[in-house]
């Protein structure tokens, strides 16, 4: 059996992952899930970047501990063109530091708020950076495209999830709208994780 170590304490990213990246004779494990402890400054310009400090941040820890497993990380976020790519790395603290996803929305609605509705074109942009059991790195990325609805829908995401419409759902459906299943069939980071697959050779 083979332990990656998701460079997370999220339970709903680390599920997504999980579901998404189904392989046989893999087990996934979140940090605390695993033990570890790991919270290093993102302080990168970039999503890769940051995925990359939070991938070798883990990795180091894990070895620290003296487990030996893979360690995947990964960063990501909501750029919407008619703020210039904002939020972009700061989506997780678009309101503040402590903001939560009710606030952050709060704020992209105000922004938006005088934005017509066919200048609301947005997409979901994930990184991944894996560390094999020997440090070696793999990295991929995945968009999703569509826009930003003018109030929240549905229950079943987190983050902008219930904001944003991907331009695959014809009938304006959100993110937070649909099954698990369904939403890694088109979000960013099942087709980050898709692809990271393609480059393991999975």
């Amino acid at each position: 059996m083979r332990t990656v170590v998701i460079a997370t304490n999220n339970a709903h990213k680390a599920d997504e992952i999980a579901s998404a990246l189904a392989v046989e004779g893999w087990e996934f494990a979140t940090l605390a899930q695993a033990g570890l402890a790991s919270d290093p400054e993102e302080d990168a310009g970039t999503f890769e970047g940051n995925a990359r400090i939070k991938a070798q941040a883990a990795w180091e820890a894990a070895r620290a501990a003296g487990m030996r497993c893979a360690v995947l990380a990964d960063d990501s976020g909501l750029e919407v063109d008619a703020l210039g790519g904002e939020p972009g790395v700061y989506s997780a603290r678009y309101a503040g530091p402590e903001a939560d996803d009710a606030a952050n929305n709060a704020k992209l609605l105000a922004a938006l708020e005088a934005v017509p509705d066919a200048e609301r074109t947005a997409r979901f942009a994930c990184t991944l950076v894996m560390l094999d059991e020997e440090g070696a790195e793999t990295v991929a990325r995945g968009t999703v495209e569509g826009r930003i609805g003018r109030e929240p829908r549905g229950a079943e995401g987190f983050g902008y999830d219930p904001l944003f419409r991907p331009d695959a759902f014809a009938d304006g459906r959100t993110l937070a709208e649909v099954p698990q299943a369904e939403k890694a069939a088109v979000s960013h980071r099942g087709n980050a994780l898709r692809a990271l697959g393609e480059a393991l050779g999975l």
